[in-house]
């Protein structure tokens, strides 16, 4: 990427009109406005993607396909979420570290968790969440790592809407899913998804997985959209048969 620069982001659904530059001191305010979100518990996701279709860039990992705003508005999400969910897979490649104020969860049937940052000075540990089918290959390889295990009532494949209900009985009732690819397609597939946040790199990068993969055509409604004069888009999509969040 080329050298970090101000940026000025326009609001255009709805179409205000709006802006802000990325290092006004009211741009993370101006952010968390427009991502703000129920407190009374929903489930995010929220990636990034080039428009070719590719979920990371060339060296492999989504930093080289994101951007300044991008990463602001993932402090903003991150802000309104009482837990961030991923994969494992996800969470070794991009190295992962606890959030500053969100716990982590990490899905995994392997206990493979190698490399992701576990511990923060005064935040709570990850939680590594497996299925009971899973558990003693998850235990075994965690073998004493500072986390805690979470065993989901699941023979193989945990369930989103159990991984939802689990969060939920935990007190953390506002998630945010950050892929990869196979667990978000999971959750959008269960009804899971309350709203998208997706993020679109204007970067021509070979067409690889996409970052989500319905398995049939699915309406949504544009809640918001900015841009920003690096031309990236940044979306926020609510998906028009997603599942009561109070009735999960």
């Amino acid at each position: 990427m080329s050298a970090e620069r101000t940026v000025t982001v326009t609001e255009v659904v709805p179409r205000t009109l709006d802006s802000v530059t990325t290092d006004s001191p009211d741009a993370d305010r101006w952010l968390s406005r427009r991502y703000s979100a129920d407190d009374t518990g929903f489930t995010r996701l929220n990636m990034v993607t080039s428009v070719t279709g590719s979920i990371a860039g060339a060296d492999g990992t989504s930093e080289t396909i994101t951007s300044p705003t991008d990463r602001m508005i993932l402090r903003a999400v991150r802000a309104n979420a009482d837990v961030v969910v991923v994969g494992a897979t996800t969470a070794r490649i991009e190295r992962y570290l606890l959030p500053a104020n969100a716990r982590l969860a990490v899905v995994t049937a392997t206990g493979d968790i190698d490399g992701v940052r576990l511990t923060r000075p005064g935040r709570p540990p990850a939680l590594v969440l497996s299925s009971r089918a899973h558990r003693a290959r998850v235990r075994a390889r965690l073998a004493g790592a500072p986390v805690e295990h979470v065993t989901i009532d699941a023979d193989e494949q945990l369930d989103p809407r159990a991984i939802v209900a689990e969060l939920r009985e935990r007190g953390l009732p506002r998630i945010v899913c950050e892929g990869g690819p196979t667990i978000a397609t999971r959750f959008l597939e269960a009804g899971c998804l309350d709203e998208i946040c997706l993020t679109i790199a204007p970067a021509l990068e070979p067409a690889g997985t996409a970052f989500v993969s319905p398995s049939r055509p699915r309406d949504a409604t544009v809640a918001g959209m900015l841009v920003d004069d690096r031309g990236f888009s940044y979306l926020r999509l609510h998906p028009r048969d997603r599942v009561d969040a109070s009735s999960r």
